[in-house]
């Protein structure tokens, strides 16, 4: 048995993938976000054996398909993400899993890559059998997986900067400190900016997320509707 770990924040407006406005709107990108994580909780919920346990930044009060978002989380372990910094919050998500499940392997993603599949998830999962951890490397020079055997090991991305384009080489660097030597897992893109959702919702045919990114409708020339 592992755990699943999903890092999100809540999908509201004007504070989720703010950097898909324009074209979308605030609103628009917010109900993309939604679509995101509600395919990304079907991926993990049917991997078989899989404990899910999602760490939430916000509230599911004020989101979009908030009421839908919390249905699907039925069953799900849930707790509020804390600390400052994205690296501190990972931490401490990490830390939380281990004490509620104590021995557990956890595989950690987000929310920005609903092209996830059970079957993707449940390869990440066992690449932790034969290696102590596990690195998934997103196209722009982040990560959008981290396997760990031991999730308190999680204490060294507390230092380690985010959202940069060297964030996996450093993230590669801390583990090493401490003696690990992550197995690669696939890479994939995440869904960051506007070139990110058209090719996600490419690759992810018939998802949520797909139709979300093509119910934005482009900007005329000129830039207003």
């Amino acid at each position: 048995m592992s755990v699943l770990l999903v890092m999100a924040k809540a999908p509201v407006p004007g504070v989720v993938k703010t950097r898909l406005a324009p074209p979308a709107t605030p609103a628009q990108a917010a109900r993309i976000a939604a679509a995101a994580l509600l395919d990304t909780l079907d991926a993990v919920r049917a991997v078989p054996g899989a404990v899910p346990v999602l760490a939430l930044s916000g509230r599911l009060d004020d989101a979009e398909r908030g009421a839908e978002l919390a249905v699907a989380l039925a069953g799900w372990t849930v707790f509020a993400q804390r600390g400052a910094g994205l690296g501190e919050r990972l931490a401490n998500a990490h830390a939380e899993v281990a004490v509620a499940f104590p021995g557990q392997a956890v595989v950690q993603i987000g929310m920005d890559t609903p092209q996830l599949t059970p079957a993707r998830l449940g390869a990440a999962i066992r690449r932790l059998a034969s290696a102590d951890a596990a690195l998934g490397r997103a196209v722009d020079g982040g990560w959008w997986a981290l396997g760990l055997r031991d999730p308190r090991h999680a204490a060294a991305l507390r230092t380690v900067p985010m959202s940069t384009a060297r964030t996996a080489w450093h993230t590669r660097a801390a583990l090493d400190e401490r003696g690990l030597r992550p197995a690669a897992l696939p890479v994939l893109r995440d869904v960051d900016e506007w070139p990110d959702a058209l090719a996600v919702a490419a690759e992810a045919t018939g998802s949520r997320f797909a139709r979300q990114v093509a119910a934005v409708r482009p900007l005329p020339a000129g830039g207003r509707r």
